[in-house]
């Protein structure tokens, strides 16, 4: 087929990958502008962009596509279908009608639920036991299209919005290569009206951790916020960032400091920190942050 294809992170390159190697013809590749990234604050391309130069593929990078100039120029490809994954800009109804069947989108949850911008990170900050997959018509709505294929998989007791949205990006890729060969044989199905949930944006005024709170809770935060953009308490004036952790036993005050190696009581229950990062350094597991950084038993965070 003659493809679009639509999509900006890391999380969306295999799904290209895979339609090039299933013999599909990108048509064209489109992707955010690059953005200032870095040290020197250069434009840097998104990785979509920078996947698809390396594939020798045609890439545009527009602001938006409500000008009628970008939406002319997406109709003159003339393409069969449009895969969109992670895009990142509103499809205007023109874009939507342009292909001549359509728009897919490969969406991060199991619809209705998590519709919206954060699905990875909103399943597992929630407790979700499960999330997955559909590929998804796509409409005017927020992500409220019929479903052409879904596929599930748990979500594992310590696993991280990095490592999950590893996991459902490879998912998504051998999902939509599925749904396109088999595209005349798959009925829309509509999505129900019970069950919707909306996955807002991630705000970076939900990564302070509260120790307050339940343990199961904390954890879920540290995990879904990991890596980005990070879940962070404070020891005096520095900055520390929790990137992994996992349930464990201890007696104590909230905020209070354990070790064997490393465990932080909350409201109810406590946290083993596994991964942390001090402000200007590199990632460590807990070992090696107790050995440049004092965090005596008994120390209140």
């Amino acid at each position: 087929m003659r493809v679009i294809f639509m999509g900006t992170p890391e999380f969306s390159v295999p799904v290209l990958d895979a339609l090039v190697s299933a013999g599909h013809e990108i048509v064209c590749v489109y992707s955010q502008p690059p953005r200032p990234a870095g040290r020197g604050k250069k434009d840097r391309p998104s990785p979509v962009h920078t996947r698809a130069l390396a594939l020798d593929l045609p890439v545009r990078t527009p602001v938006s596509l409500k000008t009628p100039d970008a939406q002319q120029a997406f109709a003159a490809l003339e393409a069969d279908i449009a895969v969109v994954v992670a895009y990142g800009l509103i499809l205007p109804q023109a874009v939507l009608d342009a292909p001549a069947r359509g728009c897919l989108n490969i969406h991060a949850s199991l619809l209705p639920r998590w519709r919206g911008a954060a699905p990875i990170h909103r399943a597992i900050m929630a407790g979700d036991a499960q999330t997955g997959v559909c590929i998804m018509q796509m409409e005017a709505g927020l992500d409220t299209g019929p479903v052409l294929l879904r596929r599930a998989t748990d979500i594992a007791p310590q696993e991280t919005t990095a490592q999950l949205q590893h996991r459902l990006s490879v998912m998504g890729a051998d999902l939509i290569g599925d749904a396109l060969a088999r595209l005349d044989d798959l009925p829309p199905v509509a999505q129900p009206d019970a069950g919707v949930t909306y996955a807002a944006k991630i705000d970076k005024a939900e990564a302070r951790i509260d120790w307050q709170q339940p343990a199961a809770q904390v954890d879920r935060q540290i995990r879904g916020l990991s890596p980005f953009p990070g879940a962070w308490t404070m020891d005096g004036e520095t900055r520390i960032k929790l990137l992994a952790s996992r349930l464990a036993d201890g007696t104590g005050a909230p905020g209070t400091v354990l070790q064997d190696p490393l465990r932080i009581m909350c409201g109810d229950g406590a946290v083993e920190l596994v991964r942390l990062q001090r402000a200007g350094k590199g990632v460590q597991d807990a070992t090696d942050f107790l050995r440049g950084w004092s965090w005596p038993v008994g120390k209140q965070l």
